[in-house]
């Protein structure tokens, strides 16, 4: 027998006791502009929010901004960033999404899931977390094994791929709380 989705009233009492237990759910990395949100993320992948934390403020150090990291040398980068696994192609990949920002955006992180999507080293959740944790922009809902093992218990979602999850819960959550849903579960 197939289990019938969630209902509203459900949906509304996850919602509230999620609301309660984290009110202010958001990301572990530590950043201070959307540059160091955005690459903090890619830096995250197959790695803990702790480690990236350690490691980022000697990058950010070094490398303050788009044109600075644009400009760095390969292996001083590499050299940083060592310590969280995959450093060569996480090193590679971070160079070329300042360039990117420098060469397009003046440096700047762009505010659309489109444009976000140009960038190397950047999917859906971690677009998701920079739009609505640094701007605000509610484009989607960051499903990462966390949220998406979570979303299946409590019987949110059936699918297994992170794009069919995140359009489970898009249709589920209100928009104005995308960001917030996805840091708290």
């Amino acid at each position: 027998m197939k289990e019938k989705p969630k209902g509203a009233a459900a949906i509304r009492q996850i919602r509230r006791s999620l609301k309660k237990a984290y009110p202010n759910a958001t990301t572990e990395l530590k950043w201070s502009t959307p540059f160091e949100l955005l690459i903090a993320t890619v830096l995250s992948a197959q790695t803990t929010d702790k480690k990236v934390n350690e490691v980022t403020p000697k990058l950010f150090r070094k490398y303050p901004d788009a044109f600075a990291l644009a400009e760095a040398k390969l292996a001083e980068v590499e050299s940083i960033v060592r310590p969280l696994g995959y450093f060569r192609q996480k090193a590679k990949t971070i160079v070329n999404l300042a360039k990117k920002l420098v060469e397009q955006y003046n440096g700047e992180v762009p505010k659309s899931m489109e444009e976000m999507l140009q960038l190397p080293g950047v999917g859906r959740k971690t677009a998701a977390i920079v739009l609505g944790t640094a701007f605000g922009i509610q484009e989607g809902i960051a499903v990462d094994t966390h949220v998406q093992r979570v979303s299946q218990r409590l019987g949110l979602t059936k699918n297994k791929q992170p794009e069919k999850i995140e359009q489970d819960l898009m249709a589920l959550v209100p928009r104005k709380e995308w960001s917030w849903f996805g840091h708290a579960l």
